[in-house]
Order: structure tokens, then C-alpha cells, then sequence
């Protein structure tokens, strides 16, 4: 079932995780594991990041270097489709533009209709690990937009290749994503607010927003967002914090703010077993009041760990 329909058929906010693959060489009962107790919640959708390809370099007998590149969580694609044969519950897979040509994507995006899967999440990506700035594939899409724009130029039956007849019309429900505390290559808010009503204009039929620790932050984006025409759902992303560490983590990694009153508590704490209870609490109020304002979804990065995330649903769903 498409996102969308989940949320028009829903009675209540509805329950979402989100998780990674295993590190290249585990076997998929770690993620399952991290899923089972979950499931008790009834999630009506399950994602999987992608992670592109990083590169080390290693040292050669002449001392010069050589780049080698290497993924650490591969299988995607084939996660998604074994979710769905063992939980009966739609799986969405995250597309980057890093690291894919135009016409990788189009063949992913092949493989995923033949598998019925009718969900995806489009993003840019990240750039390559120790490289400042990302650099899209020399025919690849330089951004959200563009590989937006590829998917539903796809659900036209218009294929890379202008020559094919009759092409079958691909039919995803197609994500993006949000930011309550602006991209940080953003100029200014709103700069990336007319970013995000294009993606919308573009086929975009849901937004999933960055993980956010206040609140506020989340109802002046929909606010913004309303006030610049953008009217398909907005989904709440929420991270539970665990370790005193993520407080300055965080921040440095997804360029978000962090409310005084949690800093205050987490510096209280004597251990990360407090901060994670902390965590847990804090997201606890954060859900009861996004759930009382009449949020579609709660969407939560549970990073392949379900614990702090089954103590947060127990006493929101």
C-alpha cells in the first residue's frame, strides 16, 4: 500500500521506523532482531537507508596509495523484499542520487516495481566520506530534485531511452525530504523552504523531516510550509538521544539544535545508561504532543536498535 493511502485510511497517527542494513558481513537476523520486538506496534511502513560506496586508501609495497573503494551496508533493495515476505508490511527504500548514474537508478527503480514495491524515498545523499563537497556520478543527478523528476517521469512510461514503445508506466508514491532547521547548504530558510515547494510541484506526495529535539521547530516548518502552498503530508522524524557523546554528535552531523532543558538533563546524568532513559523520556513528550496536534505519522531513526524505541511506543501507541 502507498504511504498516502496508509495515511487516509488512518484513524489515529500512525507508528514507523526506520533502520539499516547489516554491516557487510553480518547476516539479516541482526536487523531482524531489532525489528521483532517492534512489530507488536504494528508499523504501517518500514524504511531502509541506502549508503553509497566510501573509499580508503591503502598503502602499496612502493609506498605510494591506491583508493579502494568498498560499501559497508549493502542489500537494500533485498532487505525491503525480505520484510516484506516475513512482516507483511510495506518496506520503503531510500534512493540517493551519490554514487548512481541516471541509468543505475532507472534499473533500481525497475527491480523495485517488479517486486511490488510501491514506496520510495528519494534524497541527494551524502558526500563521499572526507570529500568537503558532494559530487554527483558524471551522469548521475546532481540532486533531490532531479532524481525526483526521474521517478515520475517513469510513472509517464518516459525511460531514458526515448526510442522504447509502449514503456509500462511505473507507478512509486514517492517521499522527500524536510528540514524544521534548514538544510545546512541552504542559504536561508527560505531558500530551502522554495527548494522543497518545487519537489512538491514535482510529484512529491509525502515529506519525511529531519530527527528534531524541539517541538517547536517541527510546527513553525508546517506553519512555513503551509504559508508556501505545501500541502502534502509532513512526517515527524524523532531520535531518541543515548549517549552524552550525541550532544555534541548530533549537531555536528545534522546541523540541528539542541533545547537547553535536554542539555541540562543529559549533563546531569551520571552515566549513558541515565542519558538513555533520559533520551527515552524526552521523546516520550515530544510523540504524546506531536500525537495530540494530529501528526499523520511518528516516524522513528531507530538505527537498528529497538529498545529505547519499544519505550517510547509503549506509552504512545
Amino acid at each position: 500500500m502507498k504511504i498516502t493511502d496508509h495515511i487516509k485510511n488512518a484513524k489515529n497517527t500512525l507508528f514507523s521506523i526506520e533502520i539499516l542494513p547489516p554491516l557487510k558481513g553480518k547476516d539479516i537476523k541482526s536487523l531482524y532482531d531489532g525489528i521483532d520486538p517492534l512489530m507488536e506496534f504494528k508499523p504501517a511502513f518500514i524504511d531502509v537507508t541506502y549508503h553509497r560506496e566510501e573509499y580508503i586508501l591503502r598503502k602499496r609495497k612502493d609506498g605510494g596509495f591506491d583508493k579502494v573503494f568498498t560499501r559497508k551496508r549493502p542489500g537494500t533493495v533485498a532487505i525491503c523484499a525480505a520484510l516484506m515476505n516475513r512482516y507483511k508490511v510495506d518496506a520503503v527504500p531510500h534512493l540517493i542520487c551519490g554514487g548512481f548514474s541516471k541509468e543505475e537508478t532507472e534499473n533500481a527503480l525497475i527491480d523495485l516495481n517488479f517486486l511490488g514495491i510501491e514506496n520510495v524515498l528519494v534524497l541527494r545523499g551524502d558526500s563521499v566520506k572526507n570529500e568537503p563537497n558532494f559530487v554527483p556520478e558524471p551522469d548521475g543527478n546532481k540532486n533531490s530534485l532531479e532524481l525526483l523528476e526521474q521517478v515520475t517521469n517513469m510513472s509517464k512510461g518516459q525511460y531514458l531511452d526515448d526510442e522504447l514503445e509502449n514503456a509500462n508506466p511505473t507507478n512509486f508514491c514517492i517521499g522527500v525530504a524536510g528540514y524544521p532547521e534548514k538544510h545546512f547548504e541552504s542559504p536561508n530558510m527560505n531558500a530551502d523552504l522554495n527548494f522543497l515547494k518545487r519537489k512538491a510541484e514535482s510529484g512529491a506526495d509525502y515529506i519525511v523531516t529531519q530527527l528534531f529535539f524541539d517541538n517547536k521547530k517541527y510546527f513553525q516548518f508546517m506553519e512555513s510550509c503551509k504559508q508556501m502552498g505545501i500541502d502534502i503530508p509532513i512526517i515527524p522524524g524523532i531520535k531518541p538521544l543515548a549517549t552524552k557523546k550525541q550532544l555534541t554528535l548530533l549537531p555536528k552531523l545534522f546541523h540541528i539544535d539542541i533545547p537547553h532543558e535536554l542539555v541540562e538533563a543529559v549533563e546531569k546524568c551520571k552515566d549513558d545508561k541515565q542519558v538513555k532513559q533520559v533520551g527515552i523520556e524526552w521523546a516520550i513528550h515530544q510523540s504524546l504532543e506531536l500525537k495530540k496536534a494530529g501528526v499523520p505519522v511518528l516516524h522513528y531513526y531507530t538505527m537498528g536498535l529497538s529498545e529505547a524505541t519499544k519505550g517510547i511506543a509503549e506509552k504512545v501507541f
